[in-house]
């Protein structure tokens, strides 16, 4: 069976890994329209394993996120990637936040993570002496990850299982020729028996490609961070309660896989999805997000978090307001320039946010709409959830001789 893939990133890589070990007799085609694979979301983010502390049981989220992290972990181990299991802490800063932090608390109870634990502000003085908090939570399973080296692992283990990863192949054509796709990706034509679009960014555009017509679009957020100059301050990750006001999770602090920390991120609209630069501005994309009406009613329905963001993203000092809420000592000083990243986030035309993962089956093809975070942690088990579907799609039978190769107990 001809599958092709599109889009290099770690949801894509993930997808192809997971149909060559676990579909029988399949030709895996992988195309990417960049120089280099993972050069957008898998690569512009913090870092981090996410555990499945804030999504909703019984959620896709929630299911992929556990067994995600699982599975990641242990290719990591498998295949030696930098990584390291080093705990995070979710923080009340005041007596305001201790109901949604219990909340938390049994979310991810209710989610099988393993080992969590509720701490006083002495307990997480132990830990994290510069952090303030009434009541904190410690989450042994998470920790950080090189993924820029877990796509390159993963190209590895899809060409040597015999797979095709093009570069600079962005797909922009397709029509059926009987029961098969014939797919336009650079200066290649190509046949295939089933497509997955796991293109990110741009999936609501290549979903229209194949005459798709998703009532959601892409709304980009870009997010930057700035590196922490004095590491010392923080020993874990360090997150605050989110606000339920505004759907992102809020600053935070990041320990970095190379070392040192950084924090942040802001989340305000881009202009550009691929716009790692301030003010950076595409036409179309512009056009795409500022005539969605969604964008509008979503601004509507927030608009004081969505004002508080526009200005923390212009104003540093704003930024260390509420970094200090979580540990006081940091300084302005202490702020440097750091990374930026851009989220695809898939919103709905009356203004709310998909929150879930969002699949949509058509003829022969498979579009993931929306990957949001944990999309990076969970690659692995997405890619598995995927090749589930694509089995059931197309009557494609399971190899369960090679499942063990995707376990994440090992």
């Amino acid at each position: 069976m001809k599958l092709v893939v599109i889009g290099g990133g770690l949801v894509g890589l993930g997808t192809a890994y997971a149909m060559q070990r676990l579909l029988e007799n399949t030709d895996v085609t992988v195309c990417e329209k960049e120089a280099t694979l993972g050069a957008h979301q898998s690569t512009h983010n913090s870092g981090v394993l996410h555990a499945g502390l804030y999504y909703a049981p019984g959620s896709f989220k929630a299911a992929l996120a556990v067994r995600g992290i699982r599975l990641m972990t242990a290719f990591a181990r498998r295949h030696a990637i930098p990584h390291e299991i080093c705990g995070k802490v979710v923080v009340a800063a005041d007596d305001s936040e201790v109901a949604r932090l219990r909340a938390l608390f049994d979310r991810g109870t209710a989610n099988g993570l393993r080992g969590l634990a509720w701490l006083g502000p002495d307990e997480l003085r132990e830990r994290e002496p510069h952090v303030r908090s009434v009541g904190s939570i410690h989450v042994p399973e998470e920790g950080i990850i090189d993924y820029a080296c877990v796509v390159e692992t993963l190209r590895a283990e899809i060409q040597s299982a015999g797979g095709t990863v093009m570069l600079h192949a962005p797909v922009t054509a397709a029509h059926r020729d009987g029961s098969e796709w014939r797919v336009t990706a650079g200066s290649a034509e190509l046949r295939a028996d089933f497509v997955v679009n796991c293109a990110g960014l741009h999936s609501d555009r290549v979903a229209r490609i194949f005459g798709a017509r998703p009532a959601t679009r892409i709304v980009p957020f870009r997010g930057d961070y700035f590196t922490l100059a004095r590491p010392e301050l923080v020993r874990h990750l360090v997150y605050p309660v989110p606000d339920p006001t505004f759907p992102f999770l809020g600053v935070h602090f990041t320990r970095m896989i190379g070392g040192g920390v950084e924090c942040g991120p802001t989340a305000v609209l881009s202009l550009n999805r691929e716009g790692y630069r301030p003010n950076s501005v595409r036409v179309r994309d512009a056009i795409d997000a500022v005539t969605f009406p969604g964008l509008w009613r979503f601004v509507a329905r927030h608009p004081g978090a969505t004002w508080r963001e526009m200005r923390r993203a212009r104003s540093p000092r704003l930024l260390l307001d509420s970094l200090r809420r979580l540990v006081p000592s940091v300084t302005l000083e202490d702020l440097k320039p750091g990374i930026a990243g851009v989220r695809a986030q898939a919103m709905h035309p009356n203004g709310t946010l998909v929150q879930d993962f969002d699949f949509v089956s058509g003829p022969a093809v498979l579009h993931v709409l929306n990957a949001p975070s944990p999309g990076a942690t969970a690659s692995l088990a997405i890619g598995e959830e995927i090749t589930r579907r694509v089995a059931r799609q197309c009557g494609a039978r399971l190899r369960t001789d090679h499942l063990d190769l995707l376990d994440a107990s090992d």
